[in-house]
Order: C-alpha cells, then structure tokens, then sequence
C-alpha cells in the first residue's frame, strides 16, 4: 500500500512539473503575439525612438518580445531609485533590439539593478598573498547569469539619442547575448549556418585595426572602450552596429556583414 502511495504521489508531482512548463511555454508564446498598449507603444517611441526604424513585421517582434521580458524580469531600484513603468519599457525595448530577429533569448536573466547615475564598483586583484581592494565608478555591468546592473540617466540618455555611439543598455545586453555560450568572449552562438571562420577573422582583423587606432590616437567609430579586450570589443561593436550602421558597413564592411548575419538585421537599409 505504500509504495502505491509513493507511486501516485510521484506521478502527480511528475504531471505537476509537466503542467507548468506547458502552462509557461504557453504563457511565453500568448505575450510574444500581444502588442503593447497604445499608451505603452507611445512611451516607447518617446524613449527610444530607434525602435521607429524598424519594419513594420520587427515592431510587432518587438512589442511581443518586450512582454515576454517585462513579464520575466524584476526590476529593482537602488539609492533612492522609484522604477516607473517608462523605465521598464526603455530598458526592455533597447534590450530586445539585439533579439528582436533572432531565436536566442536572455534566459537565465532575472533581475535589473537600476541606479541613479554612476555606481561604485568593487574588485578585489590577487599577488600572490596580497589581496588589494579597487573601487571605481561604473555606468553599467553585465553579470554571466544575471544581473544587469544600469545607471539610469545613461540608460535614459542612451535610449534618447539613437546616433551618437554610445549605448549602455545595448552594450550590457551585448555582453549577456555573448555569455549565452557560458563564456564572455567575444564569440556568441553564432546563427545557424553562420561560420565560425568567418566571424573570427571579421571581429579580429577589425579588433586589431581598432586597437591600433586607439594607440596611435586616431579618431575610432566604434568607441574607443572596445580596445580593452574581445568582449568589450564585441558589445562596444554592436552598439556601433545600431547607431551607427551606414559608417560601420563602409568602414568594417566584414564585421557588419557578420553582425547582420548574426542578429538577422540590416540596421544600415531601415530607413
């Protein structure tokens, strides 16, 4: 008799955990097909006005997309931060821009730290036996599993305007779309059929041009911030992907190419 007990009880706990992925695979696909409200929408437009670029089929990719991540995601304010509802929109939809094509998703993302502005970091370094204690302002951090940590006047600046090059919430998502392979480096899941090859000599030759830019003082497109190593590379690149698309497609023609294929957009023919 007990082990009868034992048996129902564990198929009822078995058929539990099936009822719930269904019931969330379902929930996921309902709000990947609902539109924002037209009040939300207004908000968005207002907030981050590069999304009024996008054809019309990748708006609606967009605003499904923007739900499915609002409903996942906790958004939490630090130093006196009141999150609005406008916070969440500009922050979800300049996130979504990077996947609004494209079937990879931030999936073990949880939680946004939002501070006001700039935010002291700390970072411990180890020599040898000696452990020193650095402390440095940040505009923004991107962590493996979450979370993403944001200033909001530069999200909301970087939301604003959609041309200048500099994008914090674009380049904190860039770093989560590259950690999805369970590594920050550089090289994400590339899209199917997208070769390995071709993405690394692309993000290399232009790496390395970069670099030498930057020692030499040259004027860069990309910000000069990517010189610090392949990730920073990787996220200050897409932001150049975004804002500025034409330049970077005359200037790296390869690496735009390689981006395009990646995220399945052509920011550079949105007109």
């Amino acid at each position: 008799m007990s082990l009868w007990l034992f048996l129902v009880a564990a198929l009822l706990v078995t058929a539990f955990f099936i009822y719930r992925a269904v019931a969330k695979r379902r929930r996921c696909r309902e709000l990947l097909v609902t539109p924002l409200t037209p009040e939300q929408r207004a908000v968005v437009e207002r907030l981050v006005p590069l999304v009024e670029l996008l054809p019309h089929d990748l708006r609606l990719s967009l605003e499904g997309k923007i739900n499915l991540f609002l409903d996942q995601v906790t958004f939490r304010g630090n130093n006196g931060v009141e999150v609005t509802d406008e916070m969440r929109l500009s922050i979800a939809a300049q996130a979504c821009l990077l996947i609004v094509n494209s079937p990879v998703w931030y999936d073990t993302l949880r939680n946004v730290l939002i501070y006001p502005s700039a935010f002291v970091t700390h970072r411990d370094t180890h020599d040898g036996y000696v452990v020193s204690e650095n402390r440095h302002a940040t505009l923004g951090e991107s962590w493996a599993r979450g979370p993403v940590i944001l200033s909001w006047d530069q999200a909301l600046h970087g939301g604003l305007d959609p041309k200048d090059g500099f994008n914090v919430v674009i380049h904190e998502f860039a770093h989560q779309l590259d950690a999805l392979t369970g590594h920050t480096n550089g090289i994400p899941i590339l899209r199917k059929g997208q070769a390995y090859a071709g993405w690394e000599k692309a993000m290399l030759d232009a790496y390395h041009t970069h670099i030498e830019k930057v020692e030499i003082g040259k004027a860069t497109l990309i910000d000069p911030y990517g010189a610090t190593n392949h990730e920073e590379f990787f996220a200050e690149a897409i932001v150049t992907f975004f804002e500025k698309s034409r330049a970077l497609r005359r200037e790296e023609p390869h690496l735009y190419s390689q981006m395009s294929e990646l995220l399945a957009l052509d920011p550079a023919q949105w007109d």
